[in-house]
């Protein structure tokens, strides 16, 4: 398994340098996409299969079954669901060793019928994510005869909540504005850290989850490209122990959005104050903007067949799709991913007593996230946040919003 993870956190990080080429909003998941793409590969031939395999980083003769212990060890992980889906024409001859190698219960039939396809397959995205993502993300014509899809959500509560205030940032891309920001304070300073990556100096803020899924937080320097920033902090995840931690971080500005002294207290306990702001994301991706990167150049030639693993009719991919979403809010994160192939022919206080460390980390501008899974550092979503949510209009006046600490 632990090669599979590196094999995906990979994708993961080829993705991360192209996917916010605009720096705008997205989110996206590798596993999402790795799964379904390895049932794909394990039915190829000829230079489609090279492609696959180099974009996989497994051989197609291993895809399936590195594919289906991905899914179920995803399905095993609490706060993970994964599926993994295929429909078949009912002309589509299908080769037994191949179907024999699917997860249970996941062969399904479409009927050429582009209506009565569109019902059963939006079903099946809409259940597999708990109703975050409503549609499957490829159309299918009268003219497609195979269907693979992978859904994957994640879902993670903080193990204790941000504080949500209207933030108002001084600087920066979002200077002028008004944001739903979020904070809360620790006393574990090693929560955050800054390492040495190909991007610049990155600062990393861990928000741990109670099901062994952790959101960070990743800004770099205010030049850095997003996509260069994301895949650093990809690297970063992978290596933590590439990070300096908090309690060897110099006084001054250590790292992007840092600040670390020393103050007045009421005890000697050290405190991480974390400001960051709400976002609720959701994006789509058209895999076929980047044929290299996924091993699909060769594969949507229609010209010839590329699968005969799966069929001995001349199959071509002709749609491949993710849509992802992703939110971050004062009690957790979710976050959720469908991809689709389709494949055709107060007061002044007194003078506190004590002298204590604190460091400030503040993320008022756009910056990276990951959500990762601890024991593994599998990354599960990945995403750049360049437009925040805005303040609630009417907060709850019934809210725990004065609970003090984390």
């Amino acid at each position: 398994m632990h090669h599979t993870v590196r094999a995906v956190n990979d994708l993961t990080a080829r993705w991360a340098r192209q996917a916010p080429g605009d720096g705008r909003n997205t989110a996206f998941s590798g596993p999402g996409a790795w799964a379904p793409l390895a049932l794909l590969a394990a039915g190829s031939a000829g230079p489609a299969a090279r492609e696959l395999a180099d974009a996989l980083g497994v051989p197609t003769a291993g895809a399936a079954d590195a594919g289906r212990e991905l899914s179920a060890a995803l399905d095993r992980t609490p706060g993970v669901s994964s599926a993994l889906g295929v429909w078949a024409g009912d002309r589509l001859p299908l080769e037994p060793a191949w179907t024999a190698a699917l997860p249970p219960h996941s062969l399904g039939r479409i009927t050429g019928d582009p209506d009565a396809d569109r019902a059963v397959l939006d079903a099946w995205a809409a259940d597999r994510t708990a109703g975050q993502i409503p549609r499957l993300p490829v159309t299918t014509t009268p003219d497609t005869e195979l269907v693979l899809a992978g859904a994957l959500t994640v879902r993670t509560d903080w193990i204790r909540r941000f504080q949500p205030y209207d933030a108002r940032p001084g600087s920066g891309a979002w200077q002028g504005r008004t944001v739903a920001g979020l904070y809360r304070t620790t006393g574990l300073l090693d929560r955050v850290g800054v390492a040495d990556t190909t991007a610049g100096p990155l600062t990393v803020l861990k928000v741990l989850g109670l099901q062994g899924i952790d959101v960070h937080l990743c800004l770099g320097p205010e030049d850095a490209a997003p996509g260069a920033v994301l895949a650093a902090a990809v690297r970063t995840a992978e290596h933590p122990a590439r990070l300096r931690p908090g309690t060897l971080l110099p006084d001054g500005t250590p790292g992007p959005g840092l600040e670390a002294g020393w103050v007045r207290g009421y005890t000697r306990e050290p405190r991480l104050l974390a400001r960051t702001v709400e976002f609720d994301l959701a994006d789509d991706h058209d895999l076929l903007h980047h044929p290299d990167l996924f091993g699909l150049r060769t594969a949507t030639a229609t010209g010839t067949g590329h699968f005969p693993g799966i069929s001995p009719a001349p199959l071509a991919v002709t749609a491949a799709r993710q849509s992802a979403t992703a939110v971050f809010g004062p009690r957790g994160f979710r976050a959720a991913a469908v991809t689709a192939f389709g494949v055709a022919v107060g007061a002044a206080p007194t003078r506190p007593p004590y002298a204590l460390r604190r460091i400030t980390a503040t993320f008022d501008r756009p910056f990276a996230f990951l959500a990762v899974h601890r024991t593994s550092r599998l990354i599960l979503a990945a995403g750049w946040v360049s437009d925040p949510k805005p303040p609630a209009p009417d907060p709850d006046p019934d809210s725990d919003s004065d609970d003090p600490d984390w």
